[in-house]
């Protein structure tokens, strides 16, 4: 019989870790559905709540739709309800998202996460995310990472989707993050839950003020889901000073442009995928950075060739 809680429990009650997984491309840029399987392994082997898929890490704007559908199906079929799987969505309008959305219903994802429309008003906004969540059972999330989007979600409109729009939850990466968790969960009166973001770079202050987990792509995933379970325990100084040991290599890794360069050459170091490969437009490393990465991982104790998952204190 199966240990699983059911799918409404499951995401009712989603906090934690979830990893905002790559994308795997063999060497001559065809998805290397292999490197799924072994990559979900390994998320599951770090203790992470959950994973998200096809995200702005996942390179799901240079993806072909059969592609898409591929990489959904092999994410899921290999996770095999141990977590839940969520799955991006980005499109240009309304029916464009919705079939995307059903589409991830359809192969048994648990969550969608949904980009903002371009420069809309809020009222379009709006109606544009409530549309989604009406044309699906599952859930929706907001996508909130306007460096990337371009597009500014405030807290009063996270707040309006909360309380009658039937979107309930938000990945929210605008700094300064404090701020605006605090602001939504006063004005959401309940109806709103808060992941984080960006690397995991505020994951620490994120949790102190409300947030119940973070979705990001930080490529030694052991080390988010010890920091938070210090905190979910009442540790807070030893989630602080995990936090604070690792921090150098969480804000290494999560810097602009190069971000997913560097979370793929360790994820291919760590034996977890086969190659690092990033399709075009994507910036690529230089052997400086490469050695630099390396330097970094030493510097907090950490190696690039150990295989297997770290036991972090």
């Amino acid at each position: 019989m199966s240990t699983q809680a059911p799918l409404s429990d499951r995401l009712a009650n989603a906090k934690g870790v979830f990893t905002i997984c790559p994308t795997p491309f063999a060497t001559d840029g065809a998805l290397d559905l292999a490197s799924i399987a072994s990559l979900v392994d390994f998320q599951i082997e770090a203790g992470v709540n959950g994973l998200a898929i096809l995200g702005f890490l996942g390179e799901s704007h240079k993806l072909s739709q059969d592609e898409r559908s591929q990489v959904i199906r092999t994410f899921i079929k290999h996770t095999r309800s141990r977590v839940p799987v969520w799955v991006g969505v980005r499109a240009l309008g309304v029916a464009g998202a919705i079939e995307q959305a059903r589409e991830a219903e359809a192969l048994g994802a648990e969550a969608v996460f949904v980009a903002p429309l371009d420069t809309t008003a809020d009222a379009v906004q709006f109606d544009y995310y409530r549309s989604v969540a009406q044309a699906v059972k599952i859930p929706v999330v907001i996508h909130d990472f306007p460096d990337s989007f371009g597009t500014e979600i405030g807290a009063d409109l996270v707040a309006r989707l909360g309380r009658e729009g039937g979107v309930g939850m938000i990945k929210m990466e605008e700094p300064p993050v404090g701020q605006k968790i605090s602001r939504i969960l006063e004005l959401a009166q309940g109806s709103t839950k808060i992941f984080g973001g960006l690397g995991g770079v505020y994951f620490l202050e994120e949790l102190q003020r409300g947030a119940v987990g973070t979705m990001t792509g930080f490529a030694f995933p052991e080390i988010l889901v010890r920091i938070y379970e210090h905190h979910a325990a009442g540790n807070f100084a030893a989630a602080a000073a995990t936090f604070d040991r690792y921090c150098p290599l969480i804000r290494y890794e999560f810097q602009p442009k190069v971000g997913l360069a560097l979370r793929k050459a360790t994820y291919m170091r760590r034996g977890v995928i086969a190659c690092d490969v990033i399709r075009s437009p994507g910036m690529r490393m230089d052997p400086i950075t490469m050695r630099e990465l390396e330097a970094t991982v030493e510097r907090v104790g950490l190696s690039l060739s150990h295989r297997g998952t770290y036991a972090i204190a």
